[in-house]
């Protein structure tokens, strides 16, 4: 029995020669075992833990998430057509030039400025950016710079509104159409081949009356206008101005159902 005693103590000082038999460390108290550790380190975490760990997440990621990019907003181009020159102010073919003066005028927006050969202003009504035109290179070659400022702006064809006289339509009438061909209007004509042929976009006809018997056409609607016909033709700009704020604001069928349905001044008095 000795022996036996003698030679287990012989090995153990052989296999671990440092350890003393008088030193105990109770497994659950000992600093140098991590099993004690391991297992409060394994405890599920409180639901409060997971809270404060997910917000801190989020809020990283707002950080770093980049903010979606607000998609631009194209502009209008309202063009009215006519001829430069004073010996052509005031006369039948200018009223697409007259409608685009008084909306300039009515929302304070500068036509002094000349680029694509035209007479040019930007601005906005309400809270819709606009670009005014008067081309300046004479009625039969409109297109090229209505073309032009819109190639060089981008701007979809259903947002260039058109404004020109109209032989077909009664004196101070006016028709707003969201597409149609020139009805023989060299300025719509010229328009319509710089936009490849394209006739989808909006146009106001303002009338100006058949010419009396049987004056040349030509004639007539390079003639100014009577002291009752400009009376008349002021009430229209007024409607046109209403009628151009509707379209941008509210959209085209509000637009055409005020334009179209608009009663003369002789029957407004």
């Amino acid at each position: 029995m000795k022996f036996a005693n003698t030679l287990t103590a012989s090995i153990s000082a052989v296999r671990f020669p440092n350890i003393h038999h008088s030193i105990r460390f109770p497994l659950k108290h000992s600093p140098l075992c991590c099993w004690g550790r391991r297992t409060r380190m394994s405890r599920s975490p409180s639901n409060s833990t997971i809270r404060n760990f997910s917000s801190s997440i989020s809020n990283e990621e707002s950080l770093v998430s980049p903010k979606p990019k607000q998609q631009q907003q194209h502009p209008w181009l309202i063009v009215g057509l006519g001829n430069p020159g004073k010996q052509y102010n005031g006369t039948r073919h200018n009223v697409g030039f007259e409608m685009v003066d008084a909306i300039a005028e009515a929302e304070g927006i500068s036509m002094s400025s000349v680029n694509f050969k035209a007479h040019f202003g930007k601005g906005f009504i309400g809270n819709v950016p606009v670009m005014l035109a008067k081309p300046q290179t004479f009625m039969n070659a409109s297109g090229q710079p209505v073309g032009s400022i819109v190639s060089y702006y981008k701007i979809p064809l259903k947002q260039v509104l058109v404004i020109f006289d109209d032989l077909d339509l009664p004196f101070s009438k006016m028709r707003l159409l969201p597409k149609g061909g020139h009805g023989g209007h060299n300025g719509m004509r010229s328009i319509i081949d710089h936009f490849k042929g394209s006739r989808e976009f909006p146009r106001l006809r303002i009338g100006i009356g058949r010419p009396p018997g049987k004056m040349d056409t030509v004639n007539f609607v390079l003639r100014p206008f009577s002291k009752q016909e400009r009376q008349e033709l002021d009430f229209t700009f007024q409607q046109g101005v209403e009628a151009v704020r509707i379209l941008l604001l509210e959209g085209f069928n509000k637009a055409a159902t005020f334009v179209n349905t608009a009663k003369p001044m002789e029957q407004l008095s």
